[in-house]
């Protein structure tokens, strides 16, 4: 779907639901900021507002592929200070990410989770279709890593986002978004596959 704030309902309805959830979360950005263009939701300030409104299990919260520029000495600060796990681009540079998802599947252990994936997360050699690209990001495979070592976990929600159309011509973009997410439908509890 559309931008990263459609995330902050979704997570309101959930919470509602479930209680705080844990979130694995695939981006270029954390999406932590306070304000942007002067509005407090905006889709670099998602991540901020379920904070505070306490729709997130803060100690089950993993940030994988974050990298960019940056208005901030210490751009990470926020959230370690909220508990959050912060996987920059640079560590997954080069190789599989199948042991950080053993890792992660033993943080989000049984309880709640949900899935959110903007696909500036990934290199925009793969998806240039969208508002943020940022260089150096991941591959489409490790993609795949990320999403099938969230099978087995409690996924109570997923989301794709940021894909604009428009800013890619060839449509591998929205190839890419489309798959990703027929991905997560089927890591999903109860869903069998192959």
């Amino acid at each position: 779907g559309g931008d990263h704030t459609i995330t902050y309902p979704i997570l309101q309805a959930l919470a509602a639901k479930h209680g705080p959830v844990g979130l694995v979360h695939v981006d270029a950005h954390t999406d932590t900021g306070n304000t942007a263009l002067g509005e407090k939701i905006y889709h670099g300030t998602t991540f901020r507002r379920c904070v505070e409104e306490g729709l997130l299990d803060c100690g089950r919260v993993v940030q994988i592929g974050i990298r960019g520029s940056s208005y901030d000495p210490d751009p990470h600060k926020y959230c370690r200070e909220q508990g959050f796990r912060v996987v920059p681009a640079e560590e997954c540079w080069m190789k599989s990410l199948e042991p950080l998802m053993r890792e992660v599947r033993a943080q989000m252990g049984d309880k709640p989770m949900y899935i959110s994936f903007d696909i500036d997360g990934l290199d925009p050699a793969y998806a240039p279709g969208t508002g943020t690209p940022e260089i150096a990001g991941l591959t489409p495979a490790q993609a795949l890593e990320i999403i099938r070592g969230c099978k087995g976990l409690n996924i109570v929600g997923c989301d794709l986002v940021e894909v604009a159309p428009a800013y890619d011509v060839s449509g591998n973009t929205a190839l890419l978004g489309a798959n990703l997410l027929f991905e997560m439908l089927c890591v999903l509890p109860g869903v069998k596959t192959l």
